[in-house]
């Protein structure tokens, strides 16, 4: 649905890249890798997302690195779509209301670097989970996202910094 508004497919990635989570940042070349696209391509929209104020640029040594503006007036709005497309909004949903005493959600693996490869890694933290409940969950994800789905339980806290953190009880997110 998102590829008929956005038309460029390097656009549309660069946008999920930066947008999933706000901390990823990357520089040309290595888009360009990650991407297996051309430097000229993946340039000329990140130069139109800077110059629309989308992205903010850095200069790293010899690099200039770029990252979603925070301080943008659509951050949000377009981080929030940017979720729905992946489907993130409706994972958080299901397993919020089915997943029994939910401490963490936090995301892993791709999606949390901005690379969106098909499949959804997420950590489910809490000392109630309703573990029984996690194939019949992961299925019905996936077929609501369209996306591939790995739920791994833990009954310990997870530190933030290893991942993206969807839903933390403790700290209201």
């Amino acid at each position: 649905m998102l590829e008929s508004l956005i038309t460029s497919k390097t656009r549309l990635r660069l946008l999920i890249k930066f947008f999933v989570n706000a901390q990823n940042h990357s520089h040309l070349r290595g888009l360009a890798d990650e991407f297996g696209e051309s430097t000229n391509s993946i340039r000329k929209e990140l130069n139109n997302l800077t110059q629309a104020g989308i992205l903010v640029r850095h200069s790293d040594k010899n690099k200039i690195e770029y990252q979603a503006n925070v301080k943008h007036p659509f951050f949000t709005n377009i981080r929030d779509i940017i979720r729905k497309y992946l489907g993130l909004d409706m994972l958080l949903e299901q397993i919020l209301d089915r997943m029994g005493q939910v401490e963490q959600v936090i995301l892993t693996g791709d999606i949390a670097r901005g690379s969106d490869t098909g499949q959804i890694d997420v950590v489910v933290t809490g000392s109630v989970l309703n573990d029984g409940y996690i194939t019949h969950l992961s299925k019905k994800i996936e077929d609501l996202i369209d996306r591939r789905v790995i739920l791994t339980l833990s009954d310990h806290r997870i530190s933030s910094g290893e991942g993206l953190v969807l839903f933390d009880k403790q700290a209201g997110i």
